[in-house]
């Protein structure tokens, strides 16, 4: 494993990105849903893959540097956030995020393995679909979440990790769903905050992340990732197998993780000790100065760091 730590104190919101409008857009059928996404260039395919409380929007950064690296970006909405279809099942469980990564590999890509990038949920389901179809994936990115047991075992003995996943366990109660609506989701912008001390995203990004909420049934999915993975009742029988399968195995391929040393969320200690999940390599990235959102926070050095990992 290879350890980096770097970047800068300064607390800046990133400059760059295109806007929303500037993005191409497109539609593809996969794993039984249909996903909106944005995307930039043409070449090799890197999937980007969003997380909680996030949109497409997230890897407006990556997206136009990755487009000048000579690859096709490719950023879905993820599984219910609108523009992409919402599940008739209301089914969220890691294993159908891992099958939607796949699924969106073979339906983007031209048949070669593809580039994945995931941040939160978007990791969870990318470590997911690196052990389904390891051949399919020949980069593996992520950041924010450790694979491996580690955080599972930190929320039952690890008090910090505990205060920090405190929204886990909220959201299970149906009160969630007017609490984080209330005020026009002043909840999701008070938990970027606190995830990402010190950062401010600008105004004109949670605004259009709120409008992503806003929309009819996104709060309820994005609720529903939580509850079907804290709750076992909702999650499909015949998942049982491929859920147990991803919790439990090594990523059978090359892997670069970032994770921000001051990231409120996941706690930065959580990251120690994943290397026997990695057979294949684990390059691990701890920026400084950065939290939860560290690929938005400190663009130039993921970016940077990205290219030399998908160059190699």
């Amino acid at each position: 494993m290879t350890r980096r730590r770097g970047g800068t104190n300064s607390r800046r919101a990133p400059r760059g990105g295109l806007p929303l409008s500037e993005f191409k857009t497109g539609t593809v059928d996969a794993n039984g849903l249909r996903f909106r996404f944005l995307e930039a260039g043409s070449g090799p395919l890197v999937l980007c893959l969003h997380g909680f409380p996030d949109h497409a929007r997230s890897f407006r950064h990556q997206l136009e540097v990755l487009a000048r690296a000579g690859f096709r970006a490719v950023a879905p909405f993820m599984r219910g956030y609108s523009p992409t279809e919402q599940p008739r099942d209301g089914q969220y469980q890691t294993a159908a995020l891992a099958q939607d990564a796949v699924a969106l590999i073979d339906a983007l890509g031209d048949g070669s393995a593809a580039a994945v990038f995931g941040h939160d949920w978007g990791a969870v389901a990318a470590y997911g679909a690196a052990i389904l179809a390891p051949k399919k994936i020949e980069r593996l990115v992520t950041a924010a979440v450790p694979h491996g047991p580690a955080f599972l075992q930190a929320l039952m003995t690890d008090y910090d990790q505990q205060r920090r996943s405190w929204y886990m366990f909220f959201f299970q109660h149906p009160f969630a769903d007017i609490a984080v609506s209330s005020g026009d989701f002043a909840f999701l912008e008070r938990l970027w905050a606190d995830w990402s001390p010190g950062w401010n995203c600008g105004r004109a990004e949670m605004d259009r992340l709120k409008e992503t909420f806003r929309q009819p049934g996104v709060l309820q999915a994005a609720l529903g990732y939580y509850r079907c993975t804290l709750n076992p009742a909702l999650q499909a029988p015949e998942l049982s197998e491929l859920q147990q399968r991803i919790a439990m195995s090594p990523v059978e391929v090359p892997t670069l993780t970032f994770h921000g040393e001051q990231d409120g969320c996941v706690g930065v200690g959580l990251v120690t000790g994943m290397e026997p999940f990695f057979p294949k390599g684990l390059r691990l990235e701890i920026v400084s100065g950065a939290g939860h959102f560290v690929h938005q926070e400190r663009p130039e050095q993921v970016n940077r760091s990205l290219l030399q990992f998908l160059r190699r």
